[in-house]
Formats: C-alpha cells, sequence, structure tokens
C-alpha cells in the first residue's frame, strides 16, 4: 500500500490540472491565491449548470474528459451530453472508458461508477455492516432517529459538526467536494447549499442512501439544479483521477468501511496536493471494544478479533499513524468524549 502511495504522490506533481466542473476559467483558482469568496462561487455554479440553458449545441455535443474515471482501470471517463455537475445534467449524460470500453449510465436517480455496475448476472454481499445501510429500512430512518442517537457519544449535531469540517476545508474553499459515505446526504446537502464549493459529490455504495437522498433535496431547500451530483461508489475503488479532489468529507464512516486503509489510500491517491480529508468517527471504548479497546491488551484484538464484529473503532493514535502511512499530512484533530474529528491534508 506503501508504494502505492508514493506512486499516486508523483503522479500528482505531473498530473494536469482537471477542469473544474462547472466553474468557468476566469474564476478558477490559481496557485498561492486565496480562496474564491463563497458568494462568487455559488454564482459562477448557478450560472453554470443552469437547467434551462441550451444543450443542444454543438460544443456540448462533443464528448468531454470529466473528473470522473473508470473504476475499474482509473482512466478518466469520458462524457457525452449536457455540461455541469447536478442532477438533471449527470442523469442526461453517458460516461464510457476508452481503455476498458465499460459504459457509465444513470439507471437511477444516481450514476452508479461501481465496478459491477452494468452486470447482468454476477452478484456479491459486502460485510454486514455494510450491507445493514443498504437496507431500505435503516436508510429510511437514518435521519429520523438513527443519527441523532449519536450525540450519547459526544457527537455535536449536524450544525456544529458542518461548521467544524468547514473550518478545516477553508483552505480548499471553491474547489470539489466529494462526501463520500455520504448516506442520506446529512451533510452533503449542506455542502451543496453553502456555495462555498464549485462541485459537491454525494458518493455511497448504498442504493437506498442515495434515494433517500434524492427524496430530502425533493423536500428540502436543496434545488435540484444546485451543483450536487448523486453517485453510487465504493470507498476502495473511488471512481475519480488521482490529484482531481480538492476536499473529501467522511462523517461517521471509517468504522464501516470493510478496509479503512485501502479507503484512506484511496482518498490520498484522488486528492490534489494541498487537499483536505475531514472525518468524524467513534474512538475506541470499553463500551465498543471491551478490554481492547487501548493500553497493553490494545494488540490482542488482532488475535482474538474484535468484541464487536460489525465495525472497526480505532484509538486516536491509530487514526493519526493511518493518515501519515497513507500520505497525508499536517493531522489534527478535535475529541469530545467518544467522538473525534480528524484531518489530514496532501502534501
Amino acid at each position: 500500500m506503501e508504494l502505492a502511495v508514493r506512486a499516486a504522490a508523483a503522479s500528482c506533481s505531473s498530473y494536469p490540472s482537471l477542469q473544474r466542473a462547472g466553474v468557468p476559467r476566469r474564476l478558477r483558482r490559481s496557485p498561492g491565491l486565496p480562496p474564491l469568496p463563497a458568494r462568487r462561487v455559488a454564482v459562477a455554479a448557478a450560472i453554470a449548470v443552469d437547467p434551462v440553458q441550451d444543450i443542444k449545441t454543438e460544443q456540448n455535443d462533443v464528448p468531454e474528459t470529466e473528473v470522473f474515471a473508470c473504476p475499474v482501470c482509473y482512466e478518466p471517463l469520458i462524457r457525452k451530453g449536457p455540461p455541469g455537475m447536478n442532477l438533471s445534467a449527470i442523469y442526461r449524460s453517458g460516461f464510457k472508458c476508452l481503455k476498458c470500453k465499460k459504459s457509465f449510465t444513470s439507471k437511477d436517480i444516481f450514476l452508479d461508477l461501481t465496478v459491477t455496475s452494468g452486470t447482468k448476472e454476477y452478484s456479491e454481499l459486502k460485510p454486514a455492516r455494510t450491507e445493514l445501510f443498504r437496507s431500505p429500512l435503516v436508510s429510511f430512518l437514518y435521519e429520523r432517529g438513527w443519527r441523532q442517537n449519536f450525540n450519547r457519544s459526544g457527537f455535536p449535531g449536524r450544525d456544529e459538526e458542518f461548521q467544524m469540517a468547514q473550518d478545516y476545508f477553508e483552505p480548499v474553499a471553491g474547489g470539489i467536494l466529494v462526501d463520500v459515505s455520504c448516506g442520506s446526504g446529512l451533510f452533503a446537502r449542506k455542502f451543496a447549499t453553502s456555495g462555498a464549493y464549485s462541485s459537491v459529490i454525494a458518493l455511497d455504495f448504498s442504493e437506498n442512501m442515495l434515494r433517500q437522498c434524492y427524496d430530502y433535496i425533493k423536500q428540502d431547500d436543496t434545488p435540484l439544479n444546485t451543483n450536487l451530483a448523486l453517485v453510487r461508489a465504493d470507498i476502495s475503488r473511488l471512481p475519480f483521477a488521482s490529484c482531481s479532489i480538492d476536499a473529501i468529507h467522511a462523517g461517521a464512516a471509517i468504522h464501516c468501511w470493510p478496509s479503512p486503509s485501502n479507503a484512506v489510500a484511496e482518498i490520498s491517491r484522488v486528492l490534489r496536493p494541498g487537499g483536505v480529508f475531514v472525518g468524524t468517527t467513534f474512538l475506541s471504548s470499553p463500551t465498543n471494544s471491551g478490554p481492547f479497546s487501548s493500553g497493553a491488551l490494545r494488540p490482542l484484538r488482532q488475535i482474538v478479533g474484535p468484541v464487536n464484529s460489525s465495525y472497526n473503532f480505532f484509538t486516536e493514535g491509530e487514526l493519526e499513524d493511518l493518515c501519515r502511512s497513507c500520505g497525508l499530512v499536517n493531522y489534527s484533530s478535535k475529541v469530545q468524549r467518544s467522538f473525534i474529528m480528524f484531518s489530514g491534508q496532501k502534501p
């Protein structure tokens, strides 16, 4: 994994900057310049993704390279269809990998960029903690009581957690943000309506979570033509070109990932130099990890297995070590009881 991270870091130094989706060239940030004011970015994005614009021009009929990449070979996908990073434009667009010849479309309200997208016979089951959140019932309940119970462990709540994340993301304001393991879009919707980012991609493996996110978008004050796209993808096979993403958020997620090390390595790969990763999770404690929560007995969990087989809970030292081993620097964190918000930056 260390070699893969070093290779990704090396490619970032020479990888050409991809066009920020939906933001005119004159409004893109240059290295060394301060971030764009949120209002200016919001106006630029609104102009770029106006759903009533003429999409039948010759320019829009020409395939264009996107920030999206093939989940099989990581080659940038070629997009043909209306421009813009919004639900309508993504739904009416087709994506194709010229190397694998694999095509991707939005069969539902989300763009499916998993390796198994388009398969007819093959199917596979993920670990129980992954399959749990694919359930229609859990997806429905997530913002109707499930997530609110996290405050018992010290989670500050949606508004405060959002503002804490925004503080970490301030250096990359105006860029592309991906909310991985977005669930029902609890934070993705707030990021999109904040006007602080050129594009926001709500990404999850659960089809039902993405459908629930779409239902909330229709119900609340998130316009359907805002700079928000819904994408189904595997956290360990992120469908983005290397060094193409400015900010990645993972709220209450890492403890659910089948392989946190592979996932953070992928996050490091797709972040551009200077890009910021922010995550929150439950710290390991006697409640969720038994006698192996910390101290001298901690290494024994590798032998006897986790007390709670559904989730992986880490100490703060382990999270910092993981981020650094995946090539992230400037690690920092904020802790409140069992809640931790941690951040790392791509050098």
